[in-house]
């Protein structure tokens, strides 16, 4: 299938690694421009580096906190200059935050919520101009069901299901589509996963015995499930929360 994405551009945040590195590279697959920040300034000087020998189409990556208003609004616009315009934005940081005192909620707001709301603000001129423009944020399946994860990181990815559905009804007009990815439990070397597994090796058990298929998901899985919703082929699908978790979720979607 050709999604048609070649010579679009994009802008992706927390591309350097796991599910935002995999949705960066799968977009540069498929002939997109692409821009991404992390905060981590050698990761992104080593991605942009690998990045560069394999791809020959517009890369740029960029020093940001999407919990910081400044330095996200200077990578849109520093973007948006480099690549001559916005058509996808994918909205793929989240602070992990699964503590319960106040300071994880404030972070779990600031980065998950805010950082969405503002990244999506700033872009909005450029995705105003597309003929093709996209959001997608990346929620959870712990926006959907009570897990371990319950309390601010299951209650702002919720929330991030609803608000981007909401986008995709007040932009249908203007043609911006608007929707989310619900990644189910998702292993990668140096992960959340991989992590746990490490240091709370029952939990992992657990976690893991909860889904039918026997594994846990790939970030080139949750990608693929982004660059689709992203692209033109899904040219009639906004509103929509997709779930990947290989069955892992029992809740019944209408």
């Amino acid at each position: 299938m050709d999604l048609k994405l070649a010579g679009m551009s994009a802008l992706v945040t927390g591309g350097t690694k796991g599910i935002g590195r995999a949705i960066v590279e799968t977009l540069l697959q498929e002939g997109v421009n692409v821009s991404f920040c992390a905060r981590n300034q050698s990761e992104i000087d080593e991605t942009l580096q690998s990045l560069q020998s394999r791809f020959s189409q517009k890369i740029f990556g960029m020093q940001a906190d999407v919990g910081d208003a400044s330095e996200l609004n200077k990578w849109v616009l520093s973007s948006a200059e480099y690549l001559g315009g916005i058509d996808l934005v994918v909205s793929n940081v989240s602070a992990l935050s699964i503590g319960t005192d106040e300071e994880s909620w404030k972070k779990g707001f600031d980065i998950d919520v805010m950082g969405s709301v503002r990244f999506i603000e700033y872009a909005m001129p450029w995705l105003k101009k597309s003929k093709a423009a996209s959001i997608v944020t990346i929620s959870s399946v712990s926006g959907r069901e009570i897990d371990f994860a319950a309390g601010p990181y299951g209650s702002f990815k919720a929330s991030l299901i609803h608000y981007t559905q909401g986008l995709a009804y007040q932009l249908a007009g203007q043609n911006i589509r608007a929707n989310t990815v619900s990644p189910g439990n998702t292993y990668f070397p140096g992960g959340v996963w991989n992590q746990i597994e490490e240091g709370n090796p029952q939990l992992f058990k657990e976690s893991l015995a909860l889904n039918p298929t026997g594994r846990m998901g790939t970030p080139q899985e949750m990608a693929n499930a982004v660059v689709f919703l992203s692209s033109p082929a899904a040219s009639f699908i906004t509103g929509t929360n997709l779930v990947v978790d290989g069955a892992l979720t029992r809740g019944v979607q209408f």
